[in-house]
């Protein structure tokens, strides 16, 4: 997919700093859920994350995983990406915690995704995490991003870009929740990876027509989130800064 970058960046900096700056500017905890429609413990932790994605100042996004589908039903929201990810997790780590419902906060804590206090404990601790500003509104048919320059000494991170289903909700046939109707919030169809953060400010124009593939129709999604994470994607490490938009206009 081509990035677009033009000479008026500074110009669109400006723009979404005056429509979009002081919601950035706010402490930010990523919430990833790792759940899968094959796992009975899962509806209970989807439903913690359908709640805590209330929160304005948290990213929420669900995860499924493909590993449960030979219980007999096949996850229709999962990408194998996502246990890759998941693994990748417990690598950089050094554990061999995977399983669903797993929740990792701001790309470090890691507890049992349907356990709201401990949840809600690790979002409060992740807000008192000084965040990068990310800034990211839709215009004119163009995801525009802004990623804000450190002000510390962090800087070596990957910027990634996901089309997300704000809300999903579907009947499962069989497997272990069969004849159940389960919900999942803020669904990540894709990884897009945008570029490297090396401390300097970054600013991006996507076309949204460009956020479809062959596997991911247009149809199937209707948000966007934006992750500045340091690391890399085979060993990811703390989140830095996060931010979501609907693609309705």
């Amino acid at each position: 997919m081509n990035i677009h970058r033009s000479a008026y960046a500074a110009v669109v900096a400006v723009a979404l700093s005056q429509t979009t700056g002081a919601q950035a500017q706010q402490p930010r905890a990523v919430v990833e859920l790792f759940t899968s429609q094959g796992c009975s413990s899962c509806p209970a932790a989807d439903k913690v994350l359908r709640e805590v994605a209330r929160d304005p100042s948290v990213i929420a996004l669900s995860l499924n995983v493909d590993y449960w589908d030979y219980l007999g039903w096949k996850d229709t929201l999962a990408l194998h990406g996502h246990t890759n990810r998941q693994r990748a997790y417990a690598g950089a780590r050094n554990d061999r915690n995977v399983y669903t419902p797993q929740v990792v906060v701001n790309g470090t804590a890691q507890l049992i995704g349907s356990d709201r206090a401990a949840v809600d404990a690790a979002i409060s601790a992740a807000k008192r995490t000084a965040s990068v500003p990310v800034a990211m509104k839709v215009e004119g048919g163009k995801v525009l991003i802004t990623v804000a320059a450190a002000t510390d000494d962090r800087k070596a991170a990957e910027i990634w870009l996901c089309p997300v289903s704000s809300r999903v909700s579907l009947a499962i046939g069989r497997g272990e929740n069969k004849g159940e109707n389960l919900t999942y919030t803020n669904v990540v169809r894709r990884w897009i990876k945008l570029g490297d953060w090396n401390g300097e400010e970054k600013t991006y124009a996507v076309p949204v027509n460009e956020l479809a593939n062959a596997e991911v129709a247009a149809k199937d999604f209707d948000s966007v989130a934006v992750v500045v994470q340091s690391g890399a994607a085979s060993k990811p490490g703390p989140m830095l800064g996060a931010a979501i938009a609907s693609l309705k206009q």
